[in-house]
């Protein structure tokens, strides 16, 4: 048996490795939980005196240290003086020098959000006119690094950790008692343990470089780390540290001094005390993501947090229950089989947790989407959309399960399919039970070996001839790799800025460039395209100033569908009057910066409504033309 079930388990954990893998792999830039909703100057614009600082404007209120805003002028030197400081609510300034010389401008700001994510991005103003700028590599995080991934990573095994030693100590203690003394369930359940301690010491020493520098160097700076114990999160991952060494006292009691108890009534009353134990220290642990992630900011924080903590340990009651029944199905002895009437146990616990994630689940989507155009439109309505599939997926195969469960009979050995008591088994080959010398204690002990293990072969033999049991591995395996890929996409969930602020801050961002454009006479059209390609998506804007006949100076941004700069090989403009036959006239604008072009000196030789074609190219083949009209003089 060992041998065709260990191959099994051993590709299970390797989908886990390279599930995992591919997600961090594939994830790109860690995407921010605060979003830039304004600034002054705002982006693109051309002012004519110089400012003597530069404001930014945030969804909700960030984190900021004395280099979190730069703005450095076209050589790319800093010009900002002293350290950035709060203006009111959630807008931050920095003064700059004085005197500042005609150019273009970069701000670079890097802060971390209420729910503990890094933000960054950058964008560029001009003093006077455009300018050339030398500037590159600003507003990165260190989410972008080779630390930022190892963070993610440490995230994704500190959920699994939790997962596992919550449902497997659930799985025990509520469903099968006896299994407290099988080893191969004490290892899971510590190993689970084991995982989200060295994940949370993992976190701790890393947080200081993933919210700044990004650095390897930075690791083990005490400096930062005792700046990352005064914040939220590190208050955070220090309470899970301290909840962690109480639940190492849970699980030496659960498969030491309860395991050996014999009694029924001593037994009971140690059950009720390990189930109270476990729920607190249990929902502790989950309170340490809530109290320091979406959750705790943004719509409602109230009533999120313990919403939040519900999920939390539904998930673990349910995946981590799977894992333990998987590992029982697999790996319990002959003598001591999962019966019939524990699995039941769980599949009514299953059925409950999976209630409690409907209904946790559908508030949590609500609250961080907002609308239903944010399933589509964002990044976390995607993702979001994937989890559900999945999540269906695993209620479906979960179902089946359930239906081997109820053909489900108790295993050969303990009580037969009748109900009876079975036969007892096979005795050994008589050259394995031939009688030993007297005196012969080493050649007795030899033979009693034999026997025993003769016996317990036989005894699994017959147990796992049962069909139902054999269906009932397969689907339970079946579940636990669903569950794995469920768990690296809902990782992936946690570091996405939810719907609801992103499109807030597209909103605000939009208003804001129109003002801007309004107040000086100014035009700005926003055009979404796709080329079909692969990284296809994104939106160009484009501002005509003064917007009237005559010279004009037009500006046109490429974005990410995140808001961030997208800087695409090649970008053209046409201008065509259809009305009066003019048209198209070509625009060719110079690459500025970073998704930036500009060209100066645009004649539009007549007022009208004038069609602005865009030609946006973002490979060797994939291109595309989007156009809008506008009235321009």
């Amino acid at each position: 048996m060992t041998r065709t079930t260990t191959p099994r388990l051993r590709t299970l954990v390797l989908l886990l490795i390279a599930v995992t893998g591919a997600l961090l792999a594939g994830a790109g830039p860690a995407a921010a939980h605060a979003a830039l909703t304004g600034s002054d100057p705002a982006q693109g614009v051309v002012v004519d005196k110089a400012p003597t600082q530069v404001s930014l404007t945030f969804s909700e209120k960030v984190a900021m240290n004395d280099d979190s805003l730069q703005v450095l002028d076209p050589k790319g030197t800093k010009v900002q003086v002293g350290s950035p400081f709060n203006v009111s609510g959630t807008t931050y300034a920095v003064k700059l020098k004085g005197g500042l010389a005609k150019g273009t401008y970069t701000v670079g700001y890097q802060v971390v959000s209420a729910d503990s994510h890094p933000v960054a991005g950058a964008y560029t103003f001009s003093i006077g006119a455009p300018s050339q700028t030398v500037v590159s590599g600003i507003g990165t995080t260190a989410g972008d690094t080779a630390v930022g991934r190892l963070y993610s990573l440490g995230r994704y095994v500190s959920y699994a950790g939790f997962i596992v030693l919550t449902g497997g100590a659930a799985f025990v203690l509520a469903c099968w008692q006896r299994g407290s003394g099988v080893r191969a369930l004490q290892r899971l359940v510590v190993g689970g343990w084991l995982a989200l301690t060295g994940a949370t010491l993992w976190l701790l020493l890393l947080r200081g470089s993933y919210t700044s520098s990004g650095k390897f160097g930075d690791v083990f700076d005490l400096t930062l780390l005792g700046q990352v114990l005064q914040t939220k999160t590190g208050a955070a991952l220090v309470s899970r540290l301290l909840l962690l060494a109480a639940a190492a006292l849970f699980i030496a009691v659960l498969f030491g001094a309860y395991n050996r108890r014999e009694e029924d009534e001593e037994k009971r009353d140690l059950t009720f005390g390990l189930a109270v134990g476990g729920v607190v220290v249990a929902s502790g642990l989950a309170a340490s993501w809530a109290m320091a992630e979406h959750a705790s900011t943004g719509l409602q924080p109230g009533i999120a947090m313990p919403v939040d903590v519900l999920h939390l340990l539904a998930v673990a009651a349910w995946l981590g229950g799977v894992t333990a029944l998987l590992v029982a199905l697999y790996r319990a002895p002959a003598d001591n089989p999962v019966e019939a009437a524990a699995v039941h146990r769980f599949s009514r616990l299953a059925f409950a947790s999976v209630l409690a994630l409907v209904a946790t689940g559908t508030y949590q989507s609500w609250r961080q989407l907002g609308s239903w155009s944010a399933f589509t439109e964002t990044r976390y309505g995607q993702l979001l959309l994937v989890k559900i599939a999945l999540v269906a997926l695993l209620v479906g195969v979960a179902w089946i399960s359930r239906r081997w469960t109820g053909r489900l009979a108790d295993p050969v050995g303990e009580t037969g399919r009748t109900g009876q008591p079975a036969k007892e088994p096979v005795s050994a080959p008589a050259s394995a039970g031939r009688e030993a010398a007297p005196g012969d204690g080493k050649r007795a002990a030899q033979l009693a070996r034999q026997r025993a293990a003769v016996d317990a072969a036989l005894r699994k033999r017959q147990r796992d001839a049962d069909p139902n049991r054999f269906g009932l591995r397969r689907s339970v395996l079946t579940e636990a790799a669903v569950a794995v890929v469920l768990l690296a996409v809902t990782t992936w969930l946690t570091q996405t800025e939810p719907g609801r602020t992103e499109l807030d801050a597209r909103a605000a961002s939009s208003s804001s460039s129109s003002s801007a454009a309004s107040s000086s006479g100014a035009l700005t059209l926003d055009m979404p395209f796709d080329t079909g390609g692969t990284d296809g998506k994104g939106l160009v804007r484009i501002d005509f100033d003064p917007a009237r006949v005559g010279g004009n100076e037009m500006h046109v941004y490429v974005q990410r569908p995140n808001g961030r700069a997208f800087d695409v090989p090649d970008v053209k403009v046409a201008l065509t009057l259809e009305t009066r036959r003019i048209g198209p006239l070509p625009v060719t604008p110079d690459h500025i910066s970073t998704g930036h072009w500009a060209a100066r000196g645009v004649q539009i030789p007549m007022a009208g409504d004038w069609k602005v074609a865009v030609t946006v190219r973002t490979s060797d083949i994939d291109q595309v033309t989007v156009s809008k009209n506008a009235q321009i003089g």
